[in-house]
């Protein structure tokens, strides 16, 4: 949709819970405690890429730049954002009916990122093979969806801090670096009413009449992660790793269903930057994931990526005494 209500609600998670280990706080400080406030805007989006030495193209889909409020408590986290209309002029590229569902979540220990992906309308970017920049080529019938998850252990979670970096309820006060591994899960399609391949993108492909794309894939991911600290408020923070996928892709054309089996090198890229202190934190945040299917050919791509943009101001303040206790309460018995 044009103009989408978004809410985030991060409610009680096991791992963040166990994860709650003790840390160097000479490296950075916890404001658990505390309520984390923040006002954001943040846009969303899964894009599909299709390449070989023939052609390339990329479908993207018309998302919102969304503006919202949230706030950060212990264990939770409340998100509630809206594409206002202001925000978001007419370009002439179609409308898109989505729901990106996206779970990020940071304990001292394990990062868990769950993602549910409906998408429907894409137009074909201006860098695609034969696709003038003027040009837009919307295709309403296109239509991905999958869900998928990622968990990752934090080996160096006494000195590096996640949280510092994308929830701000912590304050990473100097440089530290860790390395993180995990196992992560994917299934999904991307289907269509007439071929996905255009025939103004390539004559050839567009015969074969390919209007299914259908895939699961899973196994483990290794990488890195470094916070830069400059001056213990100004930071830097660059986090990636990859996969090795076993997939299982299914391609429906004019001559029928053809499977391809293989493995998949999937990527996950986070880049954080701001401003941390005491009180007040501000933030640019980018997260992308790209899920790669299993193909015929190493010629061949098939890439789902999928991302999201957030601009965070955030102030902490301390809770009441009185509404601390009831959280408290409720923390206990629930």
């Amino acid at each position: 949709m044009k103009i989408a209500l978004h809410l985030t609600i991060i409610i009680v998670s096991l791992i963040s819970n166990i994860a709650s280990a003790q840390h160097d706080s000479t490296y950075y400080v916890s404001y658990a405690d505390q309520v984390t406030s923040r006002f954001y805007f943040s846009k969303k989006y899964t894009e599909l890429t299709i390449a070989d030495e023939k052609y390339s193209l990329t479908f993207r889909p018309n998302t919102t730049l969304n503006m919202g409020v949230g706030a950060t408590y212990k264990w939770a986290t409340l998100n509630l954002a809206y594409g206002f209309g202001f925000l978001n002029p007419d370009r002439g590229r179609g409308k898109t009916k989505y729901l990106d569902l996206q779970f990020h979540s940071y304990g001292r220990k394990f990062i868990t990122d769950v993602f549910g992906q409906f998408y429907r309308g894409f137009f074909l970017s201006s860098n695609s093979t034969n696709i003038k920049a003027k040009e837009y080529y919307f295709r309403p019938d296109l239509r991905v969806r999958y869900i998928g998850t990622s968990v990752q252990y934090i080996l160096n979670h006494k000195k590096f801090s996640y949280r510092a970096a994308f929830l701000q309820n912590e304050w990473q006060k100097k440089s530290a670096g860790t390395f993180i591994f995990g196992l992560e899960a994917y299934s999904g399609k991307v289907d269509a009413d007439s071929t996905i391949i255009p025939t103004i993108v390539n004559g050839e492909e567009a015969d074969r009449n390919i209007k299914l794309l259908r895939f699961f894939e899973f196994g483990p991911n290794a990488g890195y992660a470094y916070t830069l600290v400059v001056k213990k408020h100004f930071f830097l923070t660059g986090s990636a790793s990859i996969s090795l996928d076993y997939g299982e892709n299914t391609i429906s054309d004019r001559d029928g269903q053809k499977k391809t089996t293989g493995v998949s090198p999937n990527t996950f890229f986070r880049l954080f930057g701001g401003y941390n202190s005491k009180t007040w934190a501000i933030s640019l945040i980018y997260v992308t994931n790209g899920v790669r299917l299993a193909t015929e050919s190493i010629e061949r791509q098939i890439i789902l990526n999928t991302g999201n943009f957030r601009f965070n101001y955030v102030y902490r303040f301390p809770l009441s005494k009185k509404a601390k206790r009831y959280l408290n309460v409720i923390d206990q018995t629930g």
